[in-house]
């Protein structure tokens, strides 16, 4: 899927972008699907965008995009587990952003060869604030990171990394049905959306499958490809249809284990050296 190229500049600068995953006219379709579950469900909660394709059989469709897969297995090889999922929907015209931070910070991933893709559901620009890197920063591996409270920040635990105002910055800018690639380690973050529309991407979180998390809570994760020789992680079923009963169950159950696990590695993360 990806080229050579491509390939050596994951390696060099920590991230790939853009690639294409669906055309426009599927992105559209996906996103009437989002809103329709949005409007269904009075609205989804911060739960409810985590971890969708295990109750959303369109996510899960996303998820096992052949053209995602290809190029995730270019970068991390065949077997693949998805570990987390997050709907990123910044309203138009609000200061809602992401602060500069490493993706590995609270996840406790070992080693670190955890993906993250980012499938644009909606333009992701400049104007709509876009992921930003900081390339090349990835090879500096885990950094200590402040925590806080800043208004309007979408990461709850305020983790922040201090990026040098002279330092290169390069925009991951999508249009629906593109995706990008970057590193467990890339400086990233988001600013606000001075768009008249909304923007919305899927941050999907693979690894390979062996891969293990250091908490002491275990817990699930989706095989999507190839297959898993290892067993650290207990595996979900996909979702036969949307919001089916095995499927909601199955999403509050990996979601009751995934807080149990972030109650032990945030303050771990928070006092590393």
């Amino acid at each position: 899927m990806l080229s050579d190229q491509q390939i050596d500049a994951y390696a060099r600068e920590g991230y790939v972008s853009p690639v294409e995953a669906f055309s426009p006219e599927q992105a559209r379709g996906y996103r009437d699907l989002l809103e329709s579950a949005e409007r269904s469900g009075g609205g989804l909660s911060a739960d409810r965008r985590r971890k969708m394709h295990l109750y959303l059989k369109w996510v899960d469709d996303i998820v096992r995009h052949p053209r995602v897969l290809d190029a995730v297995q270019d970068l991390i090889g065949p077997d693949i587990l998805l570990f987390h999922l997050t709907c990123w929907i910044k309203e138009a015209h609000t200061d809602a952003f992401v602060s500069w931070h490493q993706d590995s910070t609270y996840f406790g991933l070992d080693p670190a060869e955890h993906v993250t893709a980012w499938v644009a559901l909606s333009p992701s620009n400049r104007e709509s604030g876009c992921v930003q890197v900081v390339p090349g920063s990835h090879a500096g591996g885990q950094q200590r990171h402040a925590a806080g409270g800043d208004a309007g920040n979408m990461l709850k635990t305020g983790q922040r990394l201090d990026v040098p105002d002279d330092a290169r910055i390069d925009l991951m800018q999508l249009q629906p049905g593109q995706f990008s690639l970057h590193h467990t380690y890339l400086f990233h973050n988001s600013m606000p959306n001075r768009s008249p529309d909304r923007r919305i991407g899927l941050g999907i979180s693979y690894i390979p499958a062996h891969c293990r998390c250091d908490s002491r809570q275990r817990l699930s994760a989706s095989l999507v490809r190839g297959v898993d020789r290892h067993g650290n992680f207990d595996l979900d079923p996909a979702p036969a249809a949307d919001f089916d009963p095995q499927g909601m169950r199955s999403h509050e159950a990996a979601m009751r284990r995934w807080h149990a696990a972030r109650a032990e590695l945030i303050p771990k993360a928070n006092t590393a050296t």
